[in-house]
């Protein structure tokens, strides 16, 4: 049994939303999408909230660390804010140094969307106009977030009446210990990938490889997120810790995150190719959090999954090309439990 209903609705048309049953309880928006909280139990039985969020939400506007949002029409970094699509060349917005991040100016993470409440969950639907921050096409986006006992399941689908570019990822921070004031150094993380793509000095994947196996990045075994992060190796240098695409290899349960202390257990399993893991390595200098205190550096992490980033530049059939009339879907979960 889930209980889905809206707990405020504001003049400017933004909405807030609570899901619950047993084991989860969500809060999200209408703005972005945005995932403002998630109650999980710990081993005691006390629910906490285990995500980042902002105090006020509408602070999106005037920040850059998406929190919580669905980010589109394209996540993380296009190089040089522009592609080349059936030999014609597009310009974005140059958001992040030369590079466009996360849909441009305005993207996803910022635009209100229509809402359909649901019996176990609720569906946010956007519809992109052509050209919007220099995508072509028009792109018809459903949103769908739904519980499932002990599971926040999020599902995306998109059609678009032009060929364009879609990698949609929802980019929440976690912190198991629940707004215990702790770091995510403590959590241990697993993840089921033998390489990641990396990165240059702006954190733009350049289309090289790396395999995991013997460095930092090697978590097919549980290791803690602070135990290897100061080594001194240039792909954390060159991104201030933990910022990059591993690439996955098998179908279910690629990641689990693990908070020793609680008991907390995050298990995520996606259909897509890639987990961004992000250290929260520049949070610090942003809006306020919840409570009113600004969050810093490495107060959570996000698990962004998607396609390979700048797709478009490095892959020889880009998978974020998505062609006129033909479906986009993927589907993203992640299971709490408790050990």
């Amino acid at each position: 049994m889930v209980n889905v209903r809206m707990i405020e609705e504001k003049d400017n048309g933004v909405c807030f939303f609570e899901l619950e049953n047993k084991e989860i309880k969500v809060i999200t928006t209408n703005l972005g999408c945005h995932i403002l909280s998630v109650f999980t139990k710990d081993r005691e039985g006390n629910f906490g909230d285990v995500v980042l969020g902002f105090e006020d939400v509408e602070d999106c506007h005037d920040d850059g660390s998406y929190m919580g949002a669905i980010v589109g029409r394209v996540a993380n970094r296009i190089a040089n804010a522009q592609f080349e699509l059936n030999g014609k060349t597009y310009q974005l917005a140059a958001n992040n140094g030369p590079n466009s991040l996360h849909g441009g100016v305005e993207g996803f993470d910022q635009k209100i969307f229509r809402y359909e409440l649901m019996e176990d969950g609720i569906r946010f639907i956007y519809l992109s106009p052509d050209m919007e921050e220099g995508y072509p096409g028009s792109l018809y986006l459903k949103v769908v977030y739904r519980l499932c006992d002990n599971t926040l399941k999020m599902e995306y689908e998109a059609v678009s009446d032009q060929d364009t570019l879609i990698n949609i990822t929802n980019h929440s921070y976690f912190n198991l210990s629940a707004g215990k004031d702790q770091k995510i150094y403590h959590h241990e993380l697993k993840i089921k990938a033998d390489e990641i793509a990396c990165g240059d000095g702006n954190c733009l994947v350049n289309g090289t490889f790396l395999k995991v196996e013997g460095t930092p990045f090697d978590f097919k075994e549980f290791h803690e997120i602070g135990e290897r992060i100061n080594d001194d190796h240039e792909q954390l240098k060159l991104a201030g810790g933990y910022d990059h695409s591993f690439i996955l290899k098998d179908e279910e349960d690629q990641l689990v995150l693990y908070d020793k202390e609680t008991g907390r257990k995050l298990t995520m399993t996606t259909t897509l190719p890639c987990i961004q893991v992000y250290t929260g390595n520049f949070l610090a200098g942003g809006c306020n959090g919840k409570g009113g205190k600004p969050y810093e550096n490495r107060d959570g992490v996000a698990l962004e999954a998607q396609f390979l980033p700048n797709s478009i530049h490095i892959e020889d059939e880009p998978k974020v090309i998505l062609r006129k009339g033909e479906q986009y879907e993927a589907v993203t979960s992640y299971r709490f439990e408790v050990e």
